[in-house]
């Protein structure tokens, strides 16, 4: 991990920050932090890894997850499971489809998965329930939402607007636009560190279970498809570049954090804020490239 940082450190070729949302704006290019845990628990870190950064679309993931523990396979009724191959806010696509997202990992798709989780709850208890699920997860109940960013992406947020009464207006979600947009918006600005965010993927990385626990947070059947969906998914229009690159199941956003699962091996979190054209962090990627180089993790083979 420390050789890793140093290489990151020294790098002039660091990416550009989201400018889109003002608030990411105002990140440093000049982080990177990186977290491993491994089947034993033993954390192996470097750099920023204990700086907290806004997690973004990154918190998909786990969304996907409890709504999938809702309302189960009925959830594929309202969104897609095939890479889009298109920007994570394109509404052209959306359109040609009859409203229906490509995946769940695109923000039209997470809108889609957020809408499940909120029917039948109020959105304060959905983003209750998000929040709290972050916490168990990573076994750290510090974890909180940046305001000043969910305000921000509230402000400026006018093409997820769009996105939502499209979907809407074909039937796609069933709650007030305004309700489901309020909690979409407060999940993808919780912020976590490196390490925290490393702890609370682990499940995905054990077979749905908690390796620290034993205990069963999803069912290995439902932890194998979630890392489907996020090697072929996880990284918007780049996801093929990155499965072809570092050869794990991830999920990156746009705060410049990159979540990776080694499966039966360790739970991976990398940050750095500057991003490539495909809005992933770009020395995330590197680093993550040449962890798995190292180690002999990718699941295509050393």
């Amino acid at each position: 991990m420390s050789e890793i940082a140093e290489e990151m450190r020294l790098r002039p070729d660091r990416g550009e920050v989201a400018t889109y949302i003002p608030e990411l704006a105002r990140a440093d290019r000049r982080a990177f932090g990186i977290a491993v845990i491994g089947a034993d628990g033993q954390l192996a870190a470097a750099g920023d890894s204990e700086t907290p950064f806004s997690v973004q679309s990154i918190t998909k993931v786990f969304t996907l997850t409890l709504a999938l523990g809702k309302i189960g396979d009925r959830l594929w009724k309202r969104v897609g499971r095939e890479p889009s191959g298109n920007p994570f806010n394109s509404i052209v696509q959306l359109e040609l489809e009859k409203g229906v997202p490509r995946n769940p990992f695109i923000n039209a798709g997470a809108i889609a998965v957020t809408d499940a989780i909120l029917s039948g709850h109020e959105p304060r208890e959905a983003l209750g329930e998000i929040l709290r699920f972050l916490q168990f997860l990573a076994e750290d109940s510090s974890i909180a939402i940046d305001e000043a960013v969910a305000a921000s992406e509230k402000r400026t947020g006018f093409r997820n607007v769009a996105l939502a009464n499209f979907m809407k207006s074909y039937g796609v979600l069933d709650n007030p636009v305004d309700y489901t947009l309020g909690v979409y918006f407060h999940h993808c600005a919780v912020a976590m560190s490196c390490r925290q965010l490393a702890m609370a993927g682990r499940y995905l990385a054990h077979s749905g279970r908690n390796p620290t626990t034993g205990l069963l947070v999803i069912s290995p059947e439902r932890a194998r498809r979630i890392n489907a969906i996020m090697l072929t998914c996880g990284h918007y229009d780049g996801s093929g570049d990155f499965a072809y690159r570092v050869g794990l199941p991830g999920k990156s956003g746009v705060g410049g954090g990159i979540l990776a699962v080694a499966p039966g091996k360790a739970s991976i979190a990398v940050w750095s804020p500057g991003l490539d054209a495909a809005g992933n962090s770009h020395l995330g990627r590197i680093s993550l490239e040449m962890l798995t180089k190292r180690m002999g993790w990718s699941i295509f083979g050393e």
